[in-house]
């Protein structure tokens, strides 16, 4: 699994300060980021008052009136639609200069412009086929999502104007982590897409198995059964993601798996089990992967992650140190392909910083070719190479994702002395992301 933004804490006395990214030494960050990947949505999902016009309620009867084709189309709020195919978001691209390379962007439609290119499709537009984002009061724009999968000929039609439908995961790698307006669009999309593939698998109640209807402008569905009408909310799918730690040693415990890219190696993670808490459920996936025995645990950061399967649209990393009692590795093959223990200074070399940046610029370049029709095929594991122009030994994940800032801001941290950190600080948290 993977990660995203790195606030370090240091004690002071008897207290922890948790420190912004602009007030930590650079020798203790590898990059500045905005937040976490998919975290730091810029759209309100909920407003005060019901009867704010860019309520989900208000909305959703101005919506209705105006599909319905009956009255005048409000000056305020101004309405916005996603268009989604097969999970992935309508995407578009820019060039802001030369020198920096193409940016991509949501494919926002007005409503208007969504009626018409959906007017002779397979897709009917309906209050019940939108579904409510939330607002924003700066922009005086109320955001849908809609999704568009049976609709084939918008693939042209869109096409035509330089749009299409890109993997989310790939506008993920795409993004530059220091621009907030790019990372906010991501947050945006990945919020969208985790309501947009849970209403395709939350068409039956799970009850009585009768059929599922959007409620509160598709913010939670219903039972349409009489004697059932249970009430269903978007699904969050909770996994721990760990960095053990061999204090003594200095080692951290980095492992892989069979769908990893080649080189790449990671933190360990898994779902969390019923009745247990995340701590229990951090020793007992490090013990069941590695047989490795863990002791303290301490929290990091968390980070939605909804580019993972359908049948599970949002999954929450929550991230964690967990400091080995044990050492001797018994690696469990059904999970892992395999697990070390690796030094900081190996971490270091495989945190270059130069082989992240150029995988965002290619695969942005990626993205812009997709959206105007000329895409050529890329190996983005290829992209991860050294200064040298050599492979690089190992990598791990990038700054997008929780693994990546569990890893470097352990490899990074540095005592007066110049030497790497132990945390000992209990409590170290990064909560302000």
């Amino acid at each position: 699994m993977l990660c995203s933004s790195t606030n370090v804490t240091t004690p002071l006395s008897k207290r922890t300060k948790i420190q912004t990214l602009s007030s930590i030494p650079l020798h203790l960050c590898t990059m500045s980021l905005i937040s976490h990947a998919f975290a730091g949505n810029p759209i309100r999902s909920r407003t005060p008052k019901q009867t704010d016009p860019f309520s989900p309620q208000s909305a959703f009867q101005t919506l209705k009136t105006l599909l319905l084709g009956h009255g005048q189309v409000p000056i305020s709020p101004y309405f916005k639609v996603l268009p989604f195919r097969k999970g992935k978001p309508l995407a578009g691209t820019t060039a802001d200069s030369p020198a920096d390379g193409p940016n991509w962007h949501l494919g926002w439609l007005s409503l208007r412009e969504c009626k018409d290119f959906l007017e002779n499709s397979e897709v009917s537009l309906s209050e019940d086929s939108l579904v409510y984002l939330g607002c924003k009061y700066e922009d005086d724009a109320v955001y849908w999502a809609i999704d568009v999968s049976d609709a084939s000929e918008l693939v042209s039609e869109l096409g035509a104007r330089q749009f299409c439908f890109v993997e989310l995961r790939t506008l993920m790698v795409a993004t530059d982590w220091a621009d907030a307006k790019a990372m906010g669009e991501l947050a945006v999309a990945g919020h969208a897409r985790a309501l947009i593939e849970w209403h395709k698998v939350a068409r039956f109640c799970g009850f009585c198995g009768g059929k599922t209807i959007p409620m509160e402008a598709g913010r939670r569905k219903q039972c349409s059964n009489e004697s059932c009408k249970k009430r269903i909310y978007p699904r969050v799918d909770p996994v721990v993601i760990m960095l053990v730690i061999d204090k003594e040693n200095d080692h951290v415990l980095l492992s892989r798996q069979s769908r990893f890219v080649p080189r790449m190696w990671s933190c360990l993670a898994g779902f969390i089990e019923p009745g247990e808490s995340l701590e229990e459920a951090v020793r007992r996936e490090t013990w069941e992967e590695t047989g490795i025995e863990v002791g303290e645990v301490k929290y990091h950061s968390s980070q939605p992650w909804p580019v993972g399967p359908s049948s599970m649209p949002c999954q929450l990393m929550v991230g964690f140190y967990a400091y080995a009692k044990s050492l001797e590795i018994d690696v469990d093959k059904e999970e892992l392909e395999d697990a070390k223990w690796h030094t900081r200074d190996d971490v270091k070399k495989a945190l270059t910083f130069a082989e992240y940046k150029k995988a965002q610029k290619t695969t942005a370049t990626k993205v812009d070719q997709m959206c105007k029709g000329v895409e050529k095929g890329q190996n983005l594991s290829a992209d991860y190479t050294v200064e040298s122009g050599e492979l690089a030994t190992m990598f791990i994940p990038g700054p997008f994702a929780i693994a990546h800032h569990l890893i470097s801001s352990w490899a990074n941290q540095v005592d007066d002395n110049g030497n790497g950190a132990q945390m000992k600080q209990a409590g170290n948290s990064f909560s302000s992301l």
